[in-house]
């Protein structure tokens, strides 16, 4: 039986309707609200292409149950990170770093990197390496990622 599960994403009032509560957000995000930033890609929680921010956190939608999202609690994805019109800094600096070749792992390194940056605005280096960490990507952008990270906090 289908049941009705309110979110708040990217600032807007949302439900969705799912058969069971424990599948994954990433699940929702992407197929009931049509919303494509977050992406899946392995699927354990490792790669980073599924992250989204919850109140401000970022976290790995592919292994978040729907059912431990609380209702209130603030869902954001690159969609709502910014606008083609009015890009988010970070959304901004990748674009000007040329920081994506594939581009499959540009949504976990965004997301990651901003919430990164919101607690740590004027990182050095070794911190936005470390903070990045866990993101992979296999095109190897690495270094404009690096650069467009940089970019976006000023420390460029």
């Amino acid at each position: 039986m289908a049941s009705s599960v309110p979110l708040n994403v990217n600032g807007r009032a949302a439900a969705v309707e799912v058969d069971d509560p424990d599948m994954p957000l990433l699940y929702a995000l992407r197929d009931n609200l049509g919303l494509h930033g977050p992406r899946f890609g392995c699927g354990l929680g490792q790669c980073g292409s599924c992250t989204v921010h919850i109140d401000g956190e970022a976290v790995r939608s592919c292994i978040t149950p729907l059912s431990s999202v609380a209702p209130g609690q603030r869902i954001v994805t690159l969609e709502g990170l910014g606008s083609p019109e009015n890009p988010h800094r970070l959304q901004k600096a990748f674009m000007d770093e040329q920081a994506v070749q594939c581009g499959y792992c540009i949504n976990g390194m965004i997301m990651q990197a901003a919430a990164f940056l919101a607690k740590s605005p004027r990182p050095t280096e070794a911190e936005i390496k470390e903070a990045l960490a866990n993101n992979i990507c296999r095109c190897g952008t690495h270094v404009r990622i690096l650069r467009a990270v940089k970019r976006a906090s000023g420390t460029a």
